[in-house]
């Protein structure tokens, strides 16, 4: 490992101030930010994804920002594809990759890589996707039957996840779940340290439910509408997503602007709870109690770091 280049990967719910963090991390070791949120790939989703503007970045370069149009399909092994060459490149040039978002299937992929599993079958995956359509839930249902520990780790209203875990079963007649355990294309030539992120519970859904309010106010519902006018459809991935769905619903006149925020505050705040169990699950995350604005944290992270990149 001493030959290994350094990789910083700071995780942690929404909303607990990872950007903040690596920021700082960056300014401080010469870094570069390697986004790891599903939903920032997309462009024009800026206010509801928390997207830092460039004006707020300092000058500090962030990659795999705004690649993709919303009407694109976006997998964590293509995740891993396009930020594995990039962080390579950066590591080559001297600099920090600082890999930084709260999509932890995409983290995954990009360290530990994927199963082996079966490709795409669009026919397939089309013939459920219409089951779906028509008898909602119902795919998660038959799922929990074939595979139920794939089942109990995937959320009920996780449409694409749960059809992949059907594709598996179905194309390979073995449940997804059996396939953890084969070996998988890790990434090799770098050392990883792991930094999370754990803000007080009452403190964080303060954060969460101020936020979620906050976007609204800042035209979330007309952001919303501005990329349905693009020509872009409601069936867009990112539309699918916390405050977008809502947005989309308000802007459909089906709900009213305080119920919208209401509901995604409480979902939010579900998503956050389920963040924190799954990168709680990973040993090797070194957990900072506060949140990455602080100065106490920023101190902290930067020791940790510095005294990893210093011991080898």
């Amino acid at each position: 490992m001493s030959d290994a280049a350094p990789l910083v990967a700071i995780v942690g719910p929404t909303g607990s101030g990872k950007s903040d963090l690596a920021l700082h991390l960056c300014e401080a070791l010469g870094g570069e930010v390697v986004n790891c949120d599903s939903l920032q790939l997309y462009r024009y989703f800026d206010i509801g994804t928390a997207k830092a503007p460039v004006s707020d970045r300092r000058g500090v370069p962030h990659h795999l920002i705004d690649i993709l149009d919303p009407g694109e399909l976006f997998t964590a092994g293509e995740y891993a594809r396009r930020a594995r060459p990039l962080l390579e490149d950066i590591s080559a040039r001297g600099r920090l990759p600082v890999v930084v978002g709260g999509t932890g299937f995409y983290l995954r992929a990009l360290i530990e890589g994927l199963f082996p599993g079966p490709a795409r079958d669009e026919v397939l995956r089309a013939r459920l996707d219409v089951r779906e359509t028509r008898r909602a839930g119902s795919l998660h249902r038959i799922l929990s039957r074939f595979d139920p520990a794939a089942a109990s780790a995937i959320h009920p209203h996780d449409v694409p996840k749960t059809i992949r875990a059907l594709e598996v079963c179905l194309l390979t007649r073995r449940p997804m779940s059996a396939w953890f355990g084969e070996r998988r294309d890790a990434l090799t030539g770098f050392r990883v340290i792991k930094i999370g992120l754990d803000p007080p519970r009452d403190a964080l859904y303060q954060r969460i439910d101020a936020r979620c309010e906050g976007m609204f106010e800042a035209g979330l519902v007309d952001e919303a509408r501005a990329i349905l006018a693009m020509g872009y459809p409601k069936s867009s991935k990112p539309f699918e997503s916390l405050g977008y769905s809502q947005a989309l619903q308000v802007a459909d006149g089906a709900i009213g602007l305080k119920e919208a925020i209401e509901s995604a505050q409480r979902d939010t705040r579900r998503y956050a709870k389920r963040q924190r169990t799954w990168f709680r699950a990973d040993p090797e995350v070194e957990w900072l109690h506060g949140f990455g604005d602080s100065s106490e944290v920023k101190r902290e992270a930067l020791e940790r770091v510095r005294a990893r990149l210093d011991c080898v």
